[in-house]
């Protein structure tokens, strides 16, 4: 349980980061909507993460704040924000 809680704790982190990275039409600003994509993007990053370091997609407790978690998460919250603006962009067509 605690390993959840620290993801989506870094997932609020990674969400403003890879917000500032990738400054699309995610709505302006910091928003709960970044926030959102920023926790299923930690959880995602940790996800894919795990499955390429063990082969199993398991979500591996947060090691605390990290160097390799933010940027687990960053790289997870990113994939998010542009497979969302991928699909935006699909439907308002």
């Amino acid at each position: 349980m605690l390993g959840i809680i620290a993801w989506i704790v870094l997932g609020l982190i990674a969400g403003i980061i890879a917000k500032l990275i990738i400054p699309g039409d995610q709505g302006g600003g910091i928003n709960i909507g970044t926030s959102i994509q920023g926790i299923v993007g930690a959880l995602v990053g940790g996800g894919l993460y795990s499955f390429i370091k063990t082969g199993d997609i398991i979500l591996p407790a947060a090691a605390g704040f990290d160097f390799m978690s933010i940027i687990t998460a960053v790289v997870g919250a990113i994939i998010v924000i542009v497979i969302w603006e991928v699909i935006s962009k699909v439907i308002n067509k």
